[in-house]
Order: C-alpha cells, then sequence, then structure tokens
C-alpha cells in the first residue's frame, strides 16, 4: 500500500491534534501502532515532552518489553516502566470475557498517576480504527478513564498505519501482531503465571525454527498450535513437526496439536464464533 493524499491528510491532521497537547504520555506497548504514535508525538511536540509508559507483567514476554525501550531510547523519550501485577486481580486471573477490562484498568489508571508525577495530564493509547470490528473488552478501560485515542479520532485503518510507518523507516511497519499472552488461554480457564511462562516458552521455540506468527493456545494438558496457513506444509515437515513435538512435551502438555484452519485473530473469542 502506498502513501496516499489520503493517508497524507490523515497524517497532517493527527499532528495537528497531538499539537494541541504541550506535553502527552503514549501507552507503549512496542507494537506497530503505539510505534507509530508514539514517533509522531515526537515529531509533533518534541522528544523532550513526550513519555512513553510501558506495561511490565508476566502476561508480556521480557523481549517485548525490551523491544519497546531500545525504540523509545532510539527517538531519546522519557520511557517509563508501570509494574501491573495482572495476576494479583483475582477477577482477571478468573479468565472472564473482560479480562481485558481489568487489566487495562489497572494499566491505564497507574500510568495516569505516574503521568501527573512529571506534569503531564494527557494518556494517549493506539487503538485504530480497525480496532472497532473486533471484540475489546479493553477499550471500554479507555473510555472510562478519559485516555484520547487520535489514531482512531483520525480514522486511521491497520494498513493506512502499517503503509506510513514503513515510509517513516519504522521498524515495526510490518510486525506481527502479539497480545498479551493470556489471550492464548480459553475464557474460564485459570490464567496462572506457569501457564504462561509455558505459552512464552512454546512460541518462542517455534519462533526460533522460522515461523514469524505463532500462537500456542493453552488447553490444559492440550497446546493447539496455529500458524499462517501457508506455513502449514513446511511446519509438518518430520524434523520441525518432531523437534516441536518433543520440546512441548519436555514443557509437560500431554498432547500437541496443529490447528488446521490456520492462525487468525480473536480465535478464542467467543462473540466472534
Amino acid at each position: 500500500m502506498t502513501n496516499t493524499p489520503a493517508d497524507g491528510r490523515k497524517l497532517f491532521n493527527l499532528k495537528n491534534n497531538i499539537k494541541s497537547y504541550s506535553k502527552a504520555g503514549v501507552a507503549f506497548s512496542g507494537g506497530s501502532d503505539s510505534t507509530f504514535l508514539l514517533a509522531v508525538c515526537a515529531d509533533a511536540l518534541g522528544k523532550d515532552n513526550v513519555a512513553a509508559v510501558t506495561a511490565h507483567s508476566n502476561v508480556h514476554t521480557e523481549s517485548e518489553l525490551s523491544e519497546a525501550k531500545m525504540f523509545a531510547d532510539t527517538l531519546g523519550i522519557h520511557y517509563i516502566i508501570i509494574e501491573t501485577d495482572a495476576l494479583s486481580d483475582p477477577v482477571f486471573s478468573s479468565n472472564p470475557e473482560d479480562r481485558c477490562y481489568y487489566c487495562k484498568k489497572r494499566f491505564y489508571s497507574k500510568a495516569l498517576a505516574v503521568l501527573k508525577e512529571t506534569d503531564i495530564d494527557v494518556l494517549l493509547d493506539g487503538s485504530n480504527a480497525d480496532d472497532l470490528s473486533d471484540y475489546r473488552p479493553g477499550y471500554m478501560a479507555v473510555r472510562e478513564l478519559g485516555i484520547t485515542s487520535p489514531l482512531l479520532e483520525a480514522g486511521f485503518t491497520k494498513d493506512e498505519i502499517r503503509a506510513l510507518s514503513k515510509s517513516m523507516n519504522l521498524p515495526t511497519w510490518n510486525k506481527p501482531a502479539n497480545p498479551c499472552l493470556a489471550t492464548r488461554i480459553p475464557y474460564g480457564n485459570a490464567i496462572t503465571g506457569e501457564k504462561l511462562g509455558t505459552i512464552a516458552k512454546a512460541e518462542a521455540f517455534i519462533r526460533s525454527l522460522g515461523f514469524g506468527i505463532v500462537r500456542v493456545r493453552h488447553h490444559d494438558e492440550t497446546a493447539r498450535i496455529e500458524i499462517p496457513a501457508t506455513d502449514i506444509y513446511r511446519f509438518m515437515q518430520d524434523n520441525i513437526r518432531q523437534q516441536v513435538h518433543q520440546y512441548l512435551k519436555s514443557l509437560g502438555f500431554a498432547w500437541i496439536t496443529l490447528d488446521m484452519e490456520g492462525y487468525r485473530t480473536g480465535s478464542l473469542n467467543k462473540a466472534k464464533e
């Protein structure tokens, strides 16, 4: 996708909107949306007037945190890590369908409090227009706490964000979406640190074999692996299949399965079934 005039107008309007703030904090996960937003904010307000705020908990991998910090450092932006300890919330740990709401509200509430200590009253998040078509209970926390979503307000789609990110030489322009590890556990099944650690190890191992997009859905004793349908043939080669089987067995899974439908976003969202 090329940078169309429509993209240019949206970017112009986005920068003007952001310039209405003297300072701003950005909820920064290190994904394509928040990276694009952070870069635009740094350009519009100046790096000294922007803070990147990242959640840290065992529902996120350490590699995500280090990548986010590295990018913020390249921009010279003040970087803040918020310890959320999501599993200490028994409601979240029980894994209801709106689990994301509780996690996001905890993070955003803490982020707003920390930002006020640095004289920043505005927190921006990277929600975009495409997010409205998915089941995202976390967005209710955004509305409740008065978090601003400038990409959504400007009408940016995911494709437009990726196209502009590529033109801006941002390293995340084609980075696959990677929601928190809790999304790999079916609703109603308790979220534990042990499960999250197992999922993180399983996905990291499969990625090390050359698969860019991987989800290991944790169904108690069963691991259900999702990869893009175009990767299934290569995955089923004996040397790869056997390595994955042996490693995931060593993590404690009794059965390892490959989802023949292939990877798709939100496969555990009941609202989409």
